[in-house]
């Protein structure tokens, strides 16, 4: 086999804990678990942002938001971030994108421009989407659904969403002669509001309840500040638009918009099986984060790192000849993607990429000390939801997560005997090595990979850290793209060598 091909599925807010083989059968998404069956299934697989548009920079360019340019939503990517067009393309692939961008710093609904690198034939964000549309038709999508129990409006059919023709774009990018290997991306709006999908997928779930694990009624006192706002808001939620009751989580159209993205993924697999070009191809199953559904109390996305809002699932489907079924549990980030797939196609991944080759991992090898790290710095530039800025470093380690919240109080669990993150550890005795081990490592990652936001301020905390972090340190040359040159120093005018 030559160079492989990919084929990137990914979603928007489908956290790991509502897809059928992550534990949730009922939720019916047949076509993604027997994608589990026939491949890795990452157990343990995080977002670099529990946000969209930071989170989407870190899969698309490897390279955290914080450097990459849109550390929040409505920030565009910088000038001299390349994405996986660009390194795939210098490699000879045909890249293609189909669906949901959010990376233009435009708004939710993107330019309709395609970015560089992409096939334009292909590209179909969500202005192009909205230019087929009548204005009934708009309004139609953007209000789907009447009511936090309401079902979608009968008049939405398969044809018409916005995921069925990114689907269908993939399918006929599928049925071209490729000359070259391609790397195609479907980026689907579900199961993100407006919960557009044909009624047929949400009545099943017109009185299903999830069960909302930690509710956050009984959760101890040390929980950050930020979060008791947040959580004192949701409980504000008049009656009538309350999704939470008796213990469980409530929004039939969510979840048949769960159910309907399955669905449409399916459709496009069974086109690659049918037309044999799973006997060279790697397929990638992911989304952006999760939602909080009400665990901790809280509802949505933002200014916390618990696993329900952070753990995505991510599924790769090998080429027929390498499979190999297995459930991955060591952690693993969306970073790791692109230099995984640039090893699998023979390209050495270039310096400045933040995560690591997993290809190990694929074939069932475990890694028991790799360390993941997630991000939050605020929700959206417009407006300030969720606290506007709440600035979050996190590391995940072993069992362990370590959450410093810089203008709140930290926090750090045991995952293994605490998996609904409820006791907060970070003033325990008996935590205090993991606590400190950790918090190190931390700032260690935020310096050697130039994060613009830190500081000596990470290190002083409430309980009674210091790392001897100094007011002053050494310039940390952008690494190496295999595109810009190197940095010349301000003083010399040459290249800067030193690290």
């Amino acid at each position: 086999m030559g160079k492989p091909n990919f084929i990137i599925f990914i979603t928007d807010t489908q956290g790991a804990n509502v897809v059928g083989c992550y534990g949730h059968p009922e939720l019916r998404t047949p076509n993604i678990d027997r994608l589990a069956s026939q491949g890795a299934r990452f157990e343990r697989a995080y977002t670099t942002a529990p946000v969209c548009t930071p989170a989407r920079a870190g899969l698309f360019t490897g390279v955290y938001s914080h450097n990459s340019g849109p550390w929040a939503n409505s920030i565009p990517l910088y000038e001299n971030t390349r994405t996986m067009a660009h390194y795939f393309g210098d490699a000879g692939y045909h890249c293609a994108y189909s669906g949901k961008w959010h990376l233009s710093g435009h708004d939710y609904f993107d330019t309709g421009v395609c970015p560089s690198g992409w096939d334009p034939e292909i590209w179909f964000d969500g202005k192009n989407y909205l230019d087929e549309l009548s204005d009934e038709e708009t309004k139609r999508w953007r209000e789907a659904v009447a009511g936090i129990d309401g079902l979608p409006d009968e008049r939405i059919t398969a044809e018409f969403t916005w995921a069925h023709r990114v689907s269908d774009g993939g399918i006929q990018f599928l049925n071209r002669d490729h000359e070259r290997p391609f790397c195609l991306v479907l980026s689907y709006d579900e199961p993100h509001h407006p919960w557009a999908c044909p009624r047929e997928f949400a009545e099943p779930f017109s009185d299903y309840g999830y069960p909302v694990e930690v509710p956050g009624d009984d959760e101890p006192g040390n929980k950050p500040g930020i979060q008791k706002e947040w959580r004192q808001t949701v409980r504000g939620i008049p009656s009538d638009q309350q999704p939470l009751r008796d213990g469980k989580f409530y929004m039939p159209a969510y979840f048949g918009c769960n159910s309907f993205v399955d669905h449409e993924i399916g459709r496009v697999v069974a086109e690659v099986d049918r037309l044999g070009l799973d006997e060279d191809t790697y397929v990638i199953f992911t989304s952006d984060h999760g939602d909080l559904m009400g665990e901790h109390g809280l509802l949505s996305k933002g200014a916390c790192m618990y696993d329900s809002a952070a753990r995505i699932p991510l599924i790769i489907r090998p080429p027929v000849e390498s499979r190999v079924p297995c459930v991955v549990q060591s952690p693993v980030s969306h970073a790791d993607l692109l230099p995984t797939m640039l090893t699998l196609s023979g390209e050495t991944p270039p310096d400045i990429l933040y995560g690591e080759n997993i290809d190990r991992l694929i074939a069932g090898t475990e890694q028991p000390d790799k360390a993941v790290f997630i991000e939050f710095n605020r929700f959206e530039i417009g407006h300030d939801s969720f606290g506007g800025f709440q600035p979050i470093r996190c590391i995940v380690r072993d069992n362990y997560k370590l959450a410093i919240n810089l203008l709140s109080s930290d926090e750090l669990y045991n995952l293994a005997d605490d998996p609904g993150e409820r006791n907060n550890l970070i003033e325990d005795p008996a935590s205090a090595e993991v606590r400190q081990r950790l918090h190190r490592d931390l700032l260690d990652w935020m310096n050697r990979n130039r994060d613009p936001f830190r500081g000596f301020v990470w290190d002083r905390r409430a309980w009674g850290s210091s790392l001897g972090l100094e007011w002053s340190g050494p310039y940390r040359p952008r690494p190496d793209d295999g595109a810009w040159p190197r940095e010349l120093g301000y003083g010399t005018g040459k290249p800067i060598d030193e690290d």
